[in-house]
């Protein structure tokens, strides 16, 4: 393929040599060069692909896309044969060029986008769950894993860099995947990874303050700006009308809109919400009413689990009439890591979940409260090499919402594990609730469930779908689902 065609969708400027220059592939990685690439210069958080041209240029790439000046000393030693490309942003031109080079993929998929920042993941699986049922192939991008028919691909990030997102849409439209639904973090929005290509629904789940900080977003507008470019990228929006926030993300919109929530003013709405409890399971059911009727039930707790299924509902209502089949899926329905609720013992409720801040931990717990256990123990550590501040608020949401704390280990990564959990305890003192340190996270979960009474719910919380624990920059393996097991056979459970 000729560089201009790569080029087809993209605003540039030829510094150096031509853009007829022949092309064999994309990259973006130095280390992945080989001759008659074109190599993306790619600006990072604490590197710039721009300081390696000429290395990049050594091991054969033809061509360079860049986005600043380059100093004519090192644009005078390039050869007439390497063509020099300017762009606006590289980051924008690799998503379209990796559009371009796979073949626009896009276009042979319905194309899902869930942002929010609460609730992507869940509400992700439940769709997947729900076409998958009603029989359309659908695969999935997001933060836990992506999936590609029979394909577990493990995840680094929620959003992948734009080349590997349509790779994976390549990969799936070959598998023969008729839709796919992807998280979309403000990241991937403000990074352009999501750019060369339309959604087809958009979906806003709800928005609060996080990832607000060094190499993330400078403030909470710009935090919620980067949320809203969705809705200026798909062409059906489906929101959160209750949110706060709703109406600063519709008010740039170029899609058309429809909302869901408990508001009497959504277009689908949840009312008679109430709360159940079965043995070792605790859920909520409601009537839906609106563009669609008909009794929910779930087995998973907590207000925002209405409004994920809602979410959920309002999508999967644009590609099956089945009700029945609807209601049966989300029943059923269980995520990885998300208010996992773990078959231990009939008298208490064991869950394992991702919350690994002060707000989602805050919002778990309250959501929990509403159910009067007998009490809430809530185990959790924090990750090393990170704010101070998220150790203290943690600990304190902990033990203000929580009968028992116990505190121990999380990714320790290169700290010391006791002065992580020295840390929480300052923030566990704040509140009134009974507090235990127990530094191996092994321990700490037998000692939850070889203590735990009737009518408790015990919170794994911080862990969730991870498999691995970080020591000193190496991962061990580490899962809890496992660790339950092992702990259950000892115990005779």
């Amino acid at each position: 393929m000729k560089l201009k065609n790569f080029l087809e969708n993209v605003e540039y400027e030829v510094i150096k040599g031509h853009d007829d220059t022949e092309i064999k592939a994309l990259v973006y990685d130095s280390r992945k060069v080989q001759p008659g690439d074109v190599f993306v210069c790619i600006k990072g958080a604490k590197w710039d692909a721009h300081d390696l041209i000429l290395q990049v240029i050594e091991a054969g790439a033809v061509s360079v896309v860049v986005e600043r000046d380059i100093d004519s000393s090192i644009l005078d030693s390039i050869s007439d044969n390497v063509a020099v490309i300017k762009v606006k942003s590289t980051r924008n031109a690799l998503a379209c060029m990796s559009a371009t080079f796979f073949g626009h993929p896009s276009t042979k998929l319905v194309t899902i986008g869930v942002t929010g920042t609460k609730g992507k993941t869940t509400t992700a699986y439940m769709i997947r769950a729900v076409l998958q049922k009603a029989g359309i192939n659908t695969g999935l991008i997001g933060t836990v894993e992506t999936i590609i028919g029979d394909e577990v691909i493990p995840s680094a990030n929620t959003t992948p860099e734009s080349y590997i997102v349509q790779e994976y849409f390549d990969k799936m439209a070959k598998a023969g995947c008729k839709a796919v639904v992807m998280e979309v973090s403000s990241q991937g929005l403000m990074m352009d990874r999501v750019a060369g290509f339309t959604f087809d629904y958009g979906i806003f789940t709800n928005l609060s303050k996080d990832h607000i900080g060094e190499n993330e977003h400078k403030d909470f507008d710009d935090y919620m700006s980067s949320k809203a470019k969705l809705f200026t990228m798909c062409k059906h929006g489906i929101f959160n009308i209750d949110d706060k926030h709703y109406m600063d993300m519709v008010k740039n919109a170029t899609c058309s809109i429809e909302t869901f929530g408990l508001s009497k003013d959504a277009d689908l709405r949840a009312t008679n919400i109430s709360l159940l409890k079965k043995a070792g399971v605790i859920g909520i059911s409601y009537d839906l009413e609106g563009s669609i009727n008909m009794p929910v039930e779930i087995d998973i707790p907590g207000k925002f689990n209405v409004y994920n299924t809602l979410t959920a509902i309002a999508v999967c209502k644009h590609f099956t009439k089945d009700l029945d089949l609807m209601k049966k899926v989300l029943m059923d329905i269980r995520v990885r890591g998300r208010v996992e609720i773990v078959d231990v013992s009939p008298k208490f409720t064991l869950m394992i979940d991702y919350a690994h801040n002060a707000m989602s931990l805050e919002s778990l717990l309250l959501s929990l409260k509403e159910y009067n256990p007998k009490r809430i123990v809530t185990l959790f550590g924090c990750g090393g090499n990170r704010s101070k501040d998220r150790r203290y608020e943690m600990g304190e949401v902990s033990s203000k919402l929580s009968d028992l704390t116990i505190v121990t280990s999380d990714n320790p990564r290169f700290e010391k594990p006791q002065d992580i959990i020295d840390d929480i305890i300052i923030g566990v003192r704040r509140g009134n609730g009974k507090y235990i340190t127990i530094i191996d996270r092994r321990e700490a979960i037998k000692y939850a469930i070889e203590n735990g009474e009737e009518g408790d719910v015990i919170v794994l919380a911080g862990k969730g779908h991870e498999d691995y624990q970080e020591i000193e920059g190496k991962k061990y393996p580490m899962d809890e689902r496992v660790i339950i097991e092992e702990i259950k056979k000892e115990l005779n459970l």
